[in-house]
């Protein structure tokens, strides 16, 4: 094996100090230690010397996420010893870059760049993030067309297998007769049957964390229908449960001390002769009848009785996290790129938040305003699935989905994009993983220091 190629993390200081030898030609390549940029330093008789990599400040998970795919085919190596948390964060964001999705391509992509694993690295939390994420992101890329309830389904089965989990499913006319009302009535119009998938993991005696997606593997907007534009991405209105999946994968994969639930409503918001209506009323598993006051907002719909499910399991999880591609309004108050979040816990909302920005998998808190649940009220139904207002959407949604857990249980509720509409490094444009390395920290530093409870 030839000696891998050095990789420097410089800033303009250490160009001068530590690299005078390569100071004319960074002078005459133009290269000035910037964050995102880098300069190949040539050796003798063509070779490549050394990579200069403007150095971030702080360094993190991104500084080398374009290098993969950017850097000649050949093999590298950091130069500089980084402690453990820097060197993992480094490889993690290399090992995303290297991403492509190309399943549909007659040409598969090139063999890029490899570095070597740096000593002092997480290679067991590399490895299984990056499998994670790759999960979510071909779930979320995959289409509709071959990414149905069923396919779905296969997905959670092939992870389970891989993890020795036990998955159950719930489909068709089977979730009436086992009281899951509303995810049979949004799925009901597809040719593949609507299903709720359950997945357990773990042992029964630890702390118990329940986490639920939202799958809707296609979003018509059903008899709301979605204009043309509006509709084009609604493969990835999944996204919900693709992050669910991604993050057991790394909650089996690493395995934390945990009893773990998955539970996934599993449809396609379609168009047929017995599709819900606008203002039908639907019951709901917790007993509360729904006015469905527009079709198209119908992940909120399927998450009521799964979320429900999750609060009244014996003994009760300790945690509850649901992922949803709930509204557009949290993106446009945040864009596509920060998920909102919501809690019940104050703390547990600053808890997660400061668990993102530590692993680089930020976040922003959204308030559970209570004065607008009023918007939800209905005037023939026990609430509606919208508001009566087209302010404050995403906390509308949330107040939602708030009817259907318990206060004394608590919740976060992620309302994410799970599509990079532009290519960053280390996040190509495609399905992504959003939120599941920050809620992972959560739970494992939760799970390590022991700090559950019920009121906590």
């Amino acid at each position: 094996m030839s000696t891998p190629i050095p990789i420097y993390l410089v800033d303009q200081t250490d160009l001068a100090k530590d690299h005078l030898d390569s100071q004319a030609w960074t002078q005459v390549t133009g290269f000035k230690a910037e964050p995102n940029s880098f300069c190949l330093v040539p050796g003798a008789e063509g070779s490549l010397a050394k990579v200069l990599v403007g150095r971030p400040d702080p360094v993190d998970t991104w500084t080398l996420g374009n290098l993969a795919k950017t850097l000649p085919p050949q093999t590298y190596a950091l130069a500089d010893q980084w402690p453990a948390e820097i060197a993992t964060k480094l490889w993690l964001g290399w090992c995303l870059g290297r991403y492509s999705f190309s399943q549909y391509k007659r040409q598969p992509p090139s063999p890029g760049a490899e570095l070597l694993p740096p000593a002092s690295a997480d290679a067991a939390y590399v490895n299984t993030t990056v499998a994670a994420t790759t999960l979510v992101r071909d779930l979320v890329t995959t289409p509709a067309g071959d990414m149905g309830p069923e396919q779905l389904e296969a997905a959670a089965q092939r992870l389970c297998d891989r993890h020795l989990a036990n998955l159950s499913a719930i489909a068709g006319d089977d979730l009436l007769t086992q009281n899951y009302p509303l995810i049979h009535a949004v799925g009901r119009a597809y040719t593949q049957a609507p299903r709720l998938l359950d997945i357990t993991w773990g042992d029964p005696d630890h702390p118990r964390v329940t986490v639920v997606g939202k799958g809707v593997c296609f979003d018509t907007g059903g008899l709301d229908i979605k204009p043309a534009a509006g509709m084009k991405l609604m493969k990835k209105d999944m996204g919900g449960a693709a992050n669910a999946l991604g993050l057991a994968e790394m909650v089996m994969g690493l395995q934390l001390p945990v009893r773990l639930r998955v539970l996934i409503p599993a449809v396609e918001n379609s168009i047929a002769g017995n599709a819900l209506h606008p203002l039908d009323v639907v019951l709901s598993r917790r007993g509360l009848t729904v006015e469905v006051g527009n079709t198209d907002a119908e992940g909120r719909l399927i998450l009521a009785d799964a979320l429900w499910e999750a609060v009244c399991e014996e003994p009760a999880p300790q945690l509850v996290v649901d992922f949803a591609t709930l509204t557009g309004a949290a993106r446009i108050a945040l864009g596509t790129e920060l998920p909102a979040c919501f809690s019940n816990r104050p703390e547990l909302a600053n808890a997660l938040l400061t668990c993102g920005l530590a692993v680089d998998d930020p976040l922003w808190q959204l308030p559970l305003h209570q004065p607008y649940r009023a918007m939800l009220d209905s005037s023939v139904a026990d609430l509606s699935n919208i508001s009566n207002s087209s302010f404050g959407g995403s906390i509308t949604a949330a107040l939602f989905l708030q009817e259907f857990t318990r206060p004394e249980i608590p919740w976060i509720h992620l309302d994410l994009m799970a599509w990079n509409v532009r290519t960053l490094p280390g996040r190509p444009e495609g399905g992504e993983a959003m939120g599941i390395r920050a809620v992972f920290e959560l739970i494992r530093q939760r799970a390590v220091e022991g700090k559950w409870g019920i009121g906590g």
